[in-house]
């Protein structure tokens, strides 16, 4: 027998008609938050970027592919990375389907790290990935746009990461700079990447947007840590299964390595 609460088909009606009530609030919310978004101010970008690409040598106008309106992950995977962060690699698992969707909507989408293009190549056969993914290796882009910190940054502390300064990383542990205040779990996360704490840490999450007109680009919008969890397309499954995200920990692997171990 389940430990779960139980009653009637009327008794449930009756909690799913609140609850629904409390969904549409969020829906009408959520909303809201969409056209408080495209009020931001926009930011000329006037800085010279160039990105490796599948197709040579790039500019940050070049990633919008003839497109009005470009959106760029932060895919962590930095230079000595032997594979791509689990994590980032779960939300990207989506983007080869919605991405044919926003191409045609005037939005082009791409990923940006710090790897060696050869390196991200790799990994896109791996996965079976066919999305735009650009390297920044050399380039400011990454840090720029604060996902990315050098050495010194990150024993002096005070860079921004979510809009906040971040601490100096100590012999304690990284820190909550992904999901936990244990080290533990970011080691065995940085341990799939080839990596220790400290380098896996130098990389970290995002989103942004740009828009171009008449050849001006701007930066319209950055999102990081929890804000990417809509981007991440198995949660919005898991919030409706019975068990909800039912996690203790990081349970989740790249998508070929389940039942490896």
């Amino acid at each position: 027998m389940t430990d779960h609460k139980t009653g009637t088909r009327d008794e449930w009606r009756a909690a799913r008609l609140q609850l629904l009530e409390a969904e549409k609030e969020l829906t009408r919310r959520s909303d809201e938050l969409a056209q408080q978004r495209k009020q931001l101010p926009w930011v000329r970008i006037d800085k010279t970027y160039r990105f490796e690409t599948d197709q040579g040598s790039a500019s940050l106008a070049d990633l919008f592919q003839g497109h009005s309106q470009l959106l760029v992950y932060h895919f962590m995977f930095g230079p000595t990375y032997t594979a791509g962060c689990p994590s980032c690699s779960s939300i990207a698992d989506g983007f080869n389907g919605f991405s044919v969707h926003l191409a045609n909507h005037d939005v082009a989408l791409t990923a940006v790290s710090r790897a060696p293009l050869a390196t991200l190549q790799a990994y896109k056969r791996r996965m079976g990935w066919s999305f735009p993914w650009a390297s920044a290796h050399d380039g400011d882009f990454n840090f720029d746009f604060n996902v990315s910190v050098t050495e010194e940054q990150q024993r002096e502390g005070g860079v921004e990461y979510n809009y906040r300064a971040q601490p100096a990383l100590v012999a304690s542990g990284a820190g909550n700079l992904l999901t936990t205040r244990s080290e533990g779990p970011v080691a065995r996360i940085a341990a799939t990447t080839g990596t220790d704490v400290t380098t896996y840490s130098r990389e970290r999450p995002g989103m942004s947007a740009f828009a171009l007109e008449d050849g001006v680009i701007f930066h319209t919008y950055s999102t990081y840590a929890r804000g990417l969890d809509a981007l991440w397309g198995m949660y919005p499954w898991l919030d409706s299964a019975p068990k909800g995200r039912n996690e203790s920990g990081i349970w989740w692997r790249r998508r070929d390595e389940y039942g490896t171990r």
